[in-house]
């Protein structure tokens, strides 16, 4: 073998080297990016559930080393961003009525979806209640400070919009009406309000006052002014590209372990929790279409 043919050989076996590891090391680039895809959870979510959903994602990061990303909003406007931006791993909203149109709309996958608490509208006042509120028609008295969450992308307004239209008279809706100073567009900014005092009463969730208890005071509307029990439901989002990893949040969720979070905030786990606070059963969950009179300009 003379001295140009082995040259050559050389520079062969050389090239043939370099392109193999510059091979793996793409393989092992996309290998990279693929299971660093898999170690994070994207999540769009009502904010009905937003303080105990934030302490129970943090104890699956330190479980499992998967960070979570929670996006809390109006359940309505989560589902439009994710909708719009194709992506998340995991929708969350505050009741049945948003997650019945995410599976109208194919968002996410129905076979996936899990009830993880339940909750019970209510009045929530100032603590102490210094306008002594005791029933839906007291907020109809003249200058009360009044707020609903936006009904349009908000569960806990949708509800109270149902639930006004189904107890009050036109006259007696007219006047409550005049007393809306405010339309929150989320649970949590709904809730805020009376922590803030910037309201004197909202039509809310019963939960708000363990969020807040040296602020916010419940009083319980009649069991007979109740019209359905509301369930916080979570499913695999139809954009996810990490369904097993997704799924096994939703587990943990409904896990001892993930429950113990909502349980110390007193959500209720079971309907019978949440018929046993009413005094009465009432249906669980349902849909109920927002009156064209109710649109927020």
């Amino acid at each position: 073998m003379n001295a140009k043919f082995r040259h050559y050989l050389l520079c062969c076996l050389t090239l043939v080297l370099f392109f193999s590891v510059s091979g793996c090391a793409r393989q092992v680039a996309q290998n990279d990016v693929r299971l660093a895809g898999q170690n994070s959870l994207l999540v769009f979510a009502g904010a009905a559930s937003k303080p105990p959903t934030e302490l129970a994602a943090a104890a699956f990061t330190e479980k499992t080393g998967v960070k979570v990303e929670l996006i809390f909003g109006g359940s309505g406007y989560v589902l439009s961003q994710m909708e719009l931006g194709k992506t998340g791993d995991l929708y969350f909203p505050g009741s049945s009525d948003y997650m019945e149109i995410a599976k109208a709309k194919g968002l996410v996958f129905p076979e996936t979806e899990a009830y993880i608490v339940y909750l019970v509208n209510a009045i929530n006042v100032q603590r102490g209640n210094p306008h002594n509120i005791q029933s839906l028609r007291d907020l109809t008295r003249p200058g009360l400070k009044v707020a609903i969450a936006n009904p349009e992308g908000v569960c806990v307004g949708l509800y109270a919009v149902e639930i006004l239209e189904k107890n009050l008279s036109p006259g007696e809706l007219e006047l409550l009406r005049a007393n809306i100073v405010n339309y929150p567009e989320s649970c949590e900014k709904t809730a805020t309000a009376i922590s803030l005092g910037t309201v004197d009463a909202v039509i809310g969730w019963e939960v708000f006052e363990h969020w807040d208890p040296e602020r916010i005071e419940t009083v319980p509307l009649k069991p007979e002014e109740i019209v359905r029990v509301g369930y916080i439901p979570i499913a695999v989002s139809t954009f996810s590209g990490n369904k097993e990893l997704a799924a096994q949040f939703i587990d943990f969720l409904l896990s001892p372990e993930g429950r113990r979070f909502y349980k110390q905030y007193q959500y209720f786990t079971t309907p019978e929790q949440a018929f046993a606070y009413i005094g009465e059963e009432r249906p669980v969950g349902g849909y109920f279409e927002l009156p064209e009179g109710w649109v927020v300009e």
